[in-house]
């Protein structure tokens, strides 16, 4: 076997990029949007009306162009690891998010029609970190 540099094997072969990053975890896909969203900080996103009132058959289609869903559905990384479209529901089932967790991320009640991207970047940030506060009121309440 002879040993080709990756770009001697560009001559002949179709080199896969997209395979050496991993994005095998939960957490490594949801980072990966994260980053995606603060890479043009100011970017103003749409935001979904009013998700949690929304019939669960119809939320899970619902989508909005320039959303923080299609964010992420642009990237070749994300698809590559299965994410199949920019829609409330896939989006859900990608990342394995709760309702009430994509809500927080993506619904107008929150931000408005508009948001920033650095404004939802912390927001999917903190679905790996979770609420420090919100946990916190919750463990003073059940005790």
């Amino acid at each position: 076997m002879k040993h080709q540099t990756s770009h001697e094997l560009q001559s002949v072969a179709v080199i896969d990029r997209l395979g050496l990053i991993p994005l095998a975890t939960r957490t490594q896909r949801i980072e990966r949007w994260a980053e995606l969203l603060d890479r043009n900080p100011l970017r103003c996103l749409a935001a979904l009306a009013g998700t949690e009132y929304v019939d669960p058959e119809v939320r899970a289609g619902a989508r909005a162009a320039g959303s923080p869903l299609a964010v992420a559905f642009e990237d070749p990384l994300l698809r590559a690891a299965g994410l199949q479209s920019d829609t409330y529901g896939e989006a859900k089932r990608f990342f394995e998010l709760s309702d009430w967790q994509l809500h927080d991320v993506v619904c107008s009640c929150h931000a408005g029609a508009t948001m920033q991207a650095s404004w939802a970047a912390a927001r999917v940030r903190r679905l790996i970190s979770g609420n420090r506060v919100l946990a916190w009121l919750k463990s003073r309440l059940v005790h």
